[in-house]
């Protein structure tokens, strides 16, 4: 069979043709990777070829070439540049002439190709013309086929490689797609292309952006674009101005004052939903950017920093255009739409909800009429928009400035779960949410509270999409009520959901008597259930044993029934369930605390069986250790008779290195199981340290479980204290080669972890002292002192440093005074730089300052 007949075989309605043919490509690619890459590209730029065949040919090829997988890219890559320049050479001048081949199809796989082969390339400096050949082709030629392409292949260039690999070419790129952008460009597909370049090259641009002619040009192109007779280009066009917004706010004044309102006020009226949706997502972009300058404004003024850069208020400003429009926008429903569908009325709502946070207050009196006028209104979507517009407001203006309209509207939007249309009922549901989680303090108990549980109960019977919402706000019932009680009433031996407490957990379990999960409902009334059992009162404890007990006999016919499980479909229902119940199971525990010990034997012969049972399904094996780890919580010492039978069920869920969630929970477990046995522990510290000690030497284990690894150091000393001796010292070499690991300005995603992983090294330097502090192996540290004050040094001096880090940092000089209290660290506890820190207090959180005084006290009784 040729190549042409395999790849059109990999198209084949037929599974087995299809699968065959594409089990061939890939033995051929393993077998002779050079030859298959050949015939790859001469068949893509073989005109003689069908069109579908040289299509799958540049699809192998580009596949060959890219991985999402950074191991596998990195396998690609390598497998690539291995190849000989000369077959390198042939493969890239095919892709070349591909562009301007006359079927466009060809040309657009083509770019795609190019831009493979430039992503492994260009980095490590191959392929050093490409740029000049691709803009050769825009600025020489006349072809339409070959601009397009080229432009496509450009794009694609921009989006896939780092902005400082085409930095230097950046200028001439920018000039190239500009120019292929303009109106005065004959093609609109050429037009399209060069938008989409545009938007794919706009974070590398910044230079250009600085400098104000260059930037006048760039948006007046862009902004002519928005009114090209081409809708696809409008659409393009506005796209780039939403990015333009998001990454050059702070330049944005002058095209505001001068275009840009203007622009997309209309846009957000214009009869193709496509390009008002992005002129809707302009206005949330904008928003968004004020939300978090805001945010930042209001640190600086708490730290007394100087803002970097202040806010244009821009959606204050445009308030009085672009409200009337969302307004209008949120009544053109579509009664039809599939749930989660992505539409115009959805956007609008999305975008109000950001521009009341970002405008705060002035966005009351701009909407209140629109609801006043159409919430009881005849027809369902005005009806629907004026809830939504209520819903939307709750989140950014004043609670005081809300909490006479919600007192005022509470009646009547209770009264709406019953209206006669879904729509209206849903939303509805989310208001009543949304006022539960935002603004608790609105409902009075003994006006709002009956007709609200009742509405909301009733509701529970309902379609599965108002199920939910119905869900979420008895959730957020429980939470905030919980919350507010915790806050101001301490040890309440009632709630104000007392009497209702048991009607709406029974209401809750019924819910979740069924197979279905549509819309999530059944997982909703799941986490509503473990809200109110997290927030009981004392007097609903009874109702909480109950229903633990239903939730046990749940989890074993769900066990018994494993054998009956059929397909891909049941095994995923079954563990979602598990993990239900187990979530359910972990909040009885912690709220129950001791009182657990009866059900305990039957607790963890469930969990174990469920262990069993979950193979190598790691959610539920993560759910199921959870409850383990709660239940060593609660039970501390009397958790000691089912060690041995969890052990080896511990083991290799440690060892299982790929699986980064699950092996972060198994080093949280040793951490719980530590803590809870206290001294008893001793026993199995030797084996607990040996194979966290083997996790810090994988190559595979993820960075961020070795931090826990650290931390969990810690838990372990502090529970044994002076027993922990023989592992001491291999610990604090750990520790501090780990503290020498030094950020780098320039990656961020480095700079976070090392501030994370300071934070481990400083929780398990703490977890160290104090166990050792007042034994008589005190003395051990002593050679450590100067490694543990350095990295604190560290730590205090970095700009960036968090609130824990300090705290962590002040606690653990304490620790040490502590631990030496007769003056043998007296020297080191009077070095400058520590009596430096003590002095400022600037910006501290009030827990920080009251561990600063008390570190104080205790440095002071050391250097006496």
């Amino acid at each position: 069979m040729n190549a042409s007949e395999l790849l059109a075989n990999t198209l084949s309605p037929d599974t087995e043709t299809r699968e065959n043919a594409t089990q061939q490509l890939e033995n051929a690619s393993r077998e002779n990777y050079p030859a298959y890459m050949l015939i790859l590209s001469d068949e893509l730029r073989n005109e003689s070829s069908q069109i579908h065949t040289r299509n799958a040919a540049g699809l192998a090829l580009k596949n060959a070439l890219s991985a999402r997988e950074s191991a596998r890219q990195d396998e690609y890559s390598a497998r690539w540049m291995a190849l000989s320049a000369d077959t390198r050479q042939k493969i890239k001048e095919s892709s070349l002439i591909t562009l301007a081949s006359p079927q466009p199809r060809a040309g657009a796989v083509a770019a795609q190709v190019v831009s493979a082969i430039a992503a492994v390339e260009l980095p490590v400096n191959q392929w050093a013309d490409l740029v000049e050949i691709l803009l050769g082709f825009i600025n020489t030629s006349d072809d339409t086929n070959l601009k397009i392409a080229t432009l496509q292949a450009i794009g694609y260039i921009c989006e896939t490689i780092k902005p400082e690999v085409l930095a230097l070419r950046s200028n001439e790129i920018l000039t190239a797609v500009i120019h292929g952008a303009r109106k005065e460009e004959p093609s609109s597909e050429v037009q399209l292309a060069a938008v989409h370049a545009l938007f794919n090259s706009l974070e590398f641009v910044r230079d250009n952006f600085d400098r104000e002619g260059e930037r006048n040009y760039i948006m007046q192109v862009v902004c002519e674009a928005t009114q090209n007779p081409s809708v696809s280009v409008q659409v393009g066009a506005f796209e780039c101005l939403v990015k333009i917004m998001a990454l050059y706010y702070d330049k944005m004044s002058f095209y505001m004052e001068q275009a840009l309102f203007g622009l997309t006020v209309m846009g957000m009226k214009h009869s193709d939903e496509r390009v008002a949706l992005q002129a809707v997502e302009f206005w949330t972009t904008v928003c968004e950017e004020e939300i978090e300058l805001a945010h930042e404004a209001r640190e600086a003024a708490e730290y007394d920093e100087q803002l970097e850069l202040e806010s244009k208020h821009f959606a204050r400003v445009a308030l009085p255009e672009v409200i009337p429009v969302l307004l209008n926008l949120l009544t053109q429903q579509d009664e039809d739409a599939d749930e989660g569908e992505w539409n115009l009325a959805m956007s609008a709502g999305t975008c109000l909800s950001y521009m009341a946070q970002a405008v705060a207050d002035p966005i009351v009196p701009a909407v209140i009429p629109f609801i006043e006028a159409h919430i009881k209104s005849q027809d369902w979507h005005q009806r629907e928009a004026a809830v939504m517009t209520f819903g939307s407001i709750l989140d950014g203006p004043d609670p005081q400035v809300l909490t006479p309209l919600v007192n005022q509207a509470l009646p009547l939007l209770i009264g709406m779960m019953s209206d006669d249309n879904l729509h209206v009922k849903d939303t509805t549901a989310w208001t009543l949410g949304r006022i539960c989680d935002l603004l608790i303090v609105t409902i009075k108990p003994d006006v709002h509270l009956h007709p609200l549980v009742s509405a909301l109960v009733n509701g529970l019977s309902d379609r599965p999409r108002i199920v939910t919402n119905c869900c979420w706000a008895l959730m957020n019932l429980a939470d905030q009520i919980g919350i507010y009680l915790e806050e101001y009433v301490t040890d309440a031996p009632e709630s104000p959901l007392s009497p209702y407490f048991e009607g709406i957990v029974s209401a809750l379990l019924r819910v979740t008597e069924t197979t279905a999960n549509e819309s999530n409902f059944r997982t909703s009334a799941y986490e509503a259930i473990t809200s109110y059992v997290s927030h009981s009162s004392t007097d609903c404890i009874p109702v909480v044993q109950n229903t633990v007990i239903a939730i046990l006999q749940r989890m074993e016919q769900l066990l018994n029934m494993q054998n009956q499980i059929v397909g891909v479909d049941d095994r995923n229902n079954w563990n979602e369930l598990q993990s239900n119940l187990c979530s359910v199971v972990i909040s009885v525990i912690r709220r129950l605390g001791g009182r657990i010990q009866p059900m305990a034997d039957r607790i963890m012969t469930l969990v174990l069986q469920l262990i069993q049972g979950a193979g190598k399904t790691s959610t539920v094996l993560e759910d199921a250790f959870l409850v383990v780890g709660s239940l060593a919580a609660a039970l501390e010492a009397g958790f000691a008779p089912y060690i041995q039978a969890f052990l080896p069920f511990l083991y290799p869920a440690l060892k299982a290195h790929e699986d980064t969630q699950l092996c972060m929970v198994s080093v949280g477990i040793i951490g719980d199981i530590s803590r809870a046995l206290g001294d008893q522990s001793a026993q199995y510290a030797g084996a607990f340290m040996n194979v966290l000690l083997e996790n810090l030497q994988s190559n595979v284990l993820n960075r961020n479980v070795k931090i826990s690894i650290l931390s969990c150091f810690g838990d372990i000393a502090l529970a044994i204290g002076a027993a922990f001796e023989p592992y001491l010292n291999t610990t604090m070499d750990v520790l501090r080669q780990a503290g020498a690991v030094q950020p780098n300005p320039l990656d961020f995603d480095l700079m976070d972890y090392v501030a994370q992983l300071r934070e481990g090294i400083l929780e398990a330097y703490t977890g160290v002292v104090t166990g050792f502090k007042n034994t008589e192996k005190a003395h051990a540290l002593l050679p450590h002192v100067p490694s543990i004050l350095e990295l604190v040094h560290q730590c205090l001096v970095d700009e960036d440093r968090s609130d824990s880090v300090v705290k962590l940092s002040f606690g653990l000089i304490g620790d040490l005074a502590d631990c030496f209290p007769n003056g043998q660290i007296k020297e080191q506890l009077l070095e400058e730089w520590i009596a430096h820190e003590f002095r400022s207090k600037r910006g501290m959180q009030q827990e920080t300052k009251k561990t600063l005084r008390w570190a104080r006290e205790m440095i002071k009784r050391a250097t006496a």
